[in-house]
């Protein structure tokens, strides 16, 4: 059966659910709303990282893999299509390079140093977190392309959406085939799902919370993007910096608390693996999905095209994780100095 603390979630849950139902429905103080809808869509992330876990315990190591990238990104996936409808593109591009940024800097960063300062220097397996960065390293560079295209104003620039299709097209074969490949040939991603051990939550329990967990997200994003502009004006905060920063904690980061968790445990292994691999799934999986959805959707068009400084800092977020787990080992120095780059990059985009 479940846990207190898994119980203490849901209830919290519903709780803030509620709440930010009536605060939608009553037009209340706009700020209070959209931080009230923040705090439910991030409880609802846990909730469904949760349910997805408990699903894959059942299935086996292979569909965990396959449900972790299709459920895991669900509250983020939901948020972004509202924005696109409501005309948000820039937000969705900078929620979407802010989520990868919030993995592979900012939680990395707290795990390594949480980890670090408890447990001494620690040591992983660093094969698996290579491959991992090597195809983010992969998928960031695939990005320049499209961009410069645009920048450089080549004579492509006049078909971007046609590259924007068949460059989506590629990452999500990159990302099927690397679920296939982890399945088959990483003995990490095996270890780590005998690891979680076998479900504790009735397979009806654990359907019934996942599909109204999945229906109340598609509600709660709703909410908050109807939240967001007002609230942002309230407070003179950018339309980049809510994306980079509040839609891609509320949507994703929290979710992978699990990392900071199992650094503190002393398995530095399977946190990397986890953390890194969720910014993979948002690069290979929820980016392109969305870039194909906007072609149907009635409103902005995704792009891959991205502003200058989103891109550099996207790829100096990959660079930088690179070679902090390319030697196979971490200190809390190193988490630090993330935590402290995540900071600034969050600093440059306060203004836009």
């Amino acid at each position: 059966m479940m846990e207190r603390k898994e119980k203490v979630i849901i209830a919290l849950g519903v709780i803030f659910i509620i709440a930010a139902g009536s605060m939608h429905f009553m037009g209340v103080n706009a700020v209070l709303a959209f931080a009230v809808t923040a705090a439910a869509l991030a409880l609802l992330a846990v909730v469904v990282g949760d349910a997805t876990e408990q699903l894959g315990c059942r299935l086996g190591p292979g569909a965990t893999g396959i449900l972790q990238s299709a459920l895991g990104n669900l509250p983020e996936l939901f948020v972004c299509i509202f924005a696109l409808r409501a005309g948000l593109d820039g937000v969705v591009k900078a929620a979407l390079v802010g989520s990868i940024l919030g993995n592979s800097v900012l939680v990395l960063g707290v795990a390594l140093f949480l980890g670090g300062l408890k447990n001494g220097t620690q040591r992983f397996p660093s094969e698996p977190p290579k491959m991992i960065v090597a195809l983010m390293l992969i998928a960031s560079a695939a990005l320049v392309v499209p961009t410069l295209t645009h920048e450089l104003h080549t004579p492509a620039e006049g078909h971007i959406g046609d590259l924007d299709i068949v460059l989506a097209v590629i990452l999500l074969i990159l990302l099927g085939a690397s679920i296939y490949f982890s399945v088959k040939k990483d003995p990490a991603v095996a270890i780590q799902s005998e690891s979680m051990g076998s479900a504790e939550w009735p397979l009806s329990l654990t359907l019934i919370i996942l599909g109204v967990a999945g229906t109340a997200a598609a509600f709660v994003s709703d909410w908050f993007v109807d939240a967001m502009q007002p609230a942002m004006r309230s407070l003179g905060i950018s339309e980049t910096f809510a994306g980079l920063v509040v839609v891609a904690i509320a949507g994703n980061a929290i979710e992978n608390l699990v990392g900071i968790q199992l650094a503190w445990r002393n398995q530095a292994d399977y946190a990397v693996s986890v953390i890194l691999n969720s910014s993979l799934q948002i690069a290979l999986g929820l980016f392109p999905v969305l870039v194909l959805i906007s072609f149907v959707l009635g409103g902005a068009v995704l792009s891959f095209v991205l502003a200058p400084l989103l891109l550099a800092v996207l790829l100096l977020s990959v660079i930088v994780s690179a070679f902090i787990i390319y030697d196979g080992e971490s200190i809390w120095l190193e988490g630090l100095a993330l935590v402290g780059l995540y900071c600034i990059i969050a600093a440059a985009f306060w203004w836009g």
